[in-house]
């Protein structure tokens, strides 16, 4: 069942059918589709185009089946080419004629158009509502974590830090990720309905209200441009892209961290899976998940800037292929954001284990350096005899802070009994990162 045909002399073919229907993906967009057609046909019953007759059966047989879908009465399913014919057809048959006029003034190019930002501007919202319950569960886990812990470069040992300071790091990267979805909502928050197939229509219609009523800040100010644009749905999957590499980031960590040979964290087993052969084997598989699921939000990218990097202005039905890589693009972020949260609230952080690896590390090599500095000496003077220092503790077995003054002295004689508390390890994150603003 098409909403076209009158000019067509033959049937189309079957396989062209299947080929061109959209229902089977698309049909998700339901409730923006009758959400959008029930402000159109206010429009136009408030602008006289359609009688308050015919605008009441019409609106009342949307909310009708609309109930129905929700209430499971009624399928998403038949042979139809998409959505919107869905809805149409189905408000026909149930109200007879003045179905037929709910299209007046409208084309589905501007239909789709609205209907796919009205969705991505839903889903946006609850990517941010679920990057807020990460950030809240990070914040958590490290307040009740204030333990020391090596930062790394390298993978090397490298300083001091906290636990809490560590996953403040990935608070800040979800902050941005947060604006970064709300500067898209903004942009993308204009209606395109009324733009019509490319150049608008003769009649006399009220974009204004449609766009109100529809909770956009304005109409588009180009009907070409309305109909074809789909930067936002770029834009929205290049943020979900970035929000994937923080959280693929996150899931390295944790997978280095819950190994045997780093123990600082234990995975819950509500978030692990086991081996089919080795009995002994608890596997972070949650965010091994995260980190593979990243490439194929990458994948939805570049799928979208193929589609439109050739298309000539307005819609083309290349376009059809905006949507399930969007789909699944917003789907999958919205999992791993919520796995992620699951995962971080559930593990147990070993804090024995990361202040053994503080103190083997020899992470206040850099302030003994310092120490050096404030004494007079150059500073790569003082980082060639701490590299010594370095050296001769490992070959003797010991930490920095274990060393005696004597062995301080053989090296310069700048040391004195100020060096113990000046690179003890709470000291120096008093000097250092204690002092970051509390978020």
């Amino acid at each position: 069942m098409k909403l076209w045909g009158g000019r067509f002399k033959e049937k189309e073919n079957k396989l062209m059918e299947d080929f061109n229907s959209s229902l089977s993906f698309d049909k998700r967009l339901y409730q923006e589709d009758i959400k959008g057609s029930i402000v159109h046909a206010e429009m136009l019953e408030k602008c006289g185009i359609i009688s308050g007759e015919d605008g009441k059966k019409i609106i009342g047989g949307l909310n009708d089946i609309f109930e129905k879908l929700v209430n499971g009465e009624m399928q998403l399913d038949g042979d139809y080419e998409d959505i919107h014919s869905f809805i149409e057809l189905n408000l026909t048959e149930k109200i007879g004629d003045a179905g037929k006029k709910l299209h007046t003034a409208r084309s589905r190019n501007d239909q789709v158009a609205v209907d796919m930002r009205l969705y991505s501007r839903k889903k946006a919202c609850e990517v941010i509502e679920y990057i807020d319950e990460l950030v809240n569960v990070l914040m958590k886990k490290g307040n009740e974590n204030e333990v020391i812990m090596p930062g790394y470069t390298h993978l090397q040992r490298a300083q001091v830090v906290t636990f809490r300071y560590h996953m403040l790091a990935y608070v800040n990267m979800l902050l941005r990720d947060r604006r970064r979805i709300e500067n898209a909502m903004d942009i993308l928050n204009e209606s395109p309905l009324g733009c019509g197939a490319l150049a608008g229509t003769t009649y006399e219609i009220d974009r204004r209200y449609t766009a109100e009523n529809l909770g956009f800040k304005k109409p588009v100010d180009n009907f070409l441009d309305g109909v074809s644009d789909r930067d936002y749905l770029v834009e929205l999957i290049s943020d979900f892209s970035i929000i994937m590499m923080h959280l693929s980031r996150l899931s390295e960590e944790l997978i280095l961290w819950s190994s045997k040979e780093f123990s600082f964290v234990e995975m819950s087993d509500e978030y692990s899976t086991g081996s089919s052969i080795m009995p002994q084997k608890k596997n972070p598989d949650a965010v091994e998940l995260i980190r593979g699921k990243t490439g194929r939000v990458y994948g939805d990218l570049i799928r979208i800037l193929t589609v439109l990097k050739g298309i000539p202005l307005a819609y083309n039905k290349d376009m059809q292929e905006d949507k399930e890589g969007f789909f699944d693009a917003v789907d999958t972020v919205l999992s791993c954001l919520k796995i992620m949260s699951g995962v971080v609230s559930t593990m147990t952080v070993k804090k024995d284990n990361m202040e053994q690896a503080v103190k083997k590390g020899f992470l206040n090599a850099t302030e003994v350096a310092d120490y050096l500095v404030c004494k007079g000496m150059p500073f790569r003077d003082a980082h060639k005899v701490v590299g010594e220092i370095v050296l001769y503790c490992e070959e003797k077995k010991k930490d920095i802070l274990s060393i005696s003054m004597g062995e301080f002295k053989s090296f310069t004689e700048l040391f004195d009994d100020s060096i113990y508390e000046y690179i003890e390890y709470k000291n120096i994150l008093k000097k250092g990162i204690k002092k970051e603003i509390g978020l």
